[in-house]
């Protein structure tokens, strides 16, 4: 049975994005980048709420040819290559080698049980809120960026309170700290 990871880029004070939901704050350092290559190569499925989805769907295609960032030649192909879960009530098709579903629980419930390779949910406050509360996210990895951004989308934004288990620290770069917890 495969696990959910919940992996996701957060300021000092615990926002995903900014007041505006910008994301440029995150730096993709070369260690930092291994480290997702990594986590990567132990996935089967990515997985995205809408929201994130159009932001991913929106650059990732051609990444590697407008960019000239080491992460983004190497995760862009990744990107193309893996199958893709897109939950959404409102599209009807996603391209770029994704299905849509509505129904998340037993979309999840079926994946875990029937890939070998983990499930990697990325970002998306909403989504991963919903699966938290059904506790269907097995590890939080989140790495933790030198930036206070005073307000924007909250990393958790869960009405019930939950424990996790300190699994690994390590910091990135000389700049990021990766947090990852188990439930």
């Amino acid at each position: 049975m495969s696990k959910v990871v919940y992996w996701v880029h957060a300021s000092v004070d615990g926002f995903i994005a900014g007041p505006n939901g910008e994301f440029d704050w995150p730096v993709m350092g070369p260690e930092l980048s291994a480290y997702s290559d990594g986590l990567n190569e132990r996935v089967g499925t990515f997985l995205y709420g809408r929201v994130v989805w159009e932001l991913m769907s929106g650059y990732w295609p051609t990444a590697d040819q407008i960019s000239d960032h080491p992460h983004d030649l190497a995760f862009a192909k990744v990107w193309r290559n893996m199958p893709k879960v897109v939950f959404s009530r409102t599209l009807t098709e996603a391209g770029w080698g994704a299905r849509v579903e509505t129904d998340v629980v037993g979309a999840v419930r079926a994946l875990k049980a029937r890939q070998d390779k983990d499930l990697l949910l990325t970002g998306g406050a909403g989504l991963a809120a919903a699966l938290a509360a059904l506790d269907l996210i097995d590890e939080y990895q989140v790495v933790v960026h030198p930036v206070v951004l005073g307000g924007g989308k909250r990393l958790f934004p869960l009405a019930g309170r939950f424990d996790l288990k300190l699994a690994a620290t390590r910091p990135l770069d000389g700049r990021a700290v990766l947090l990852s917890y188990h439930r």
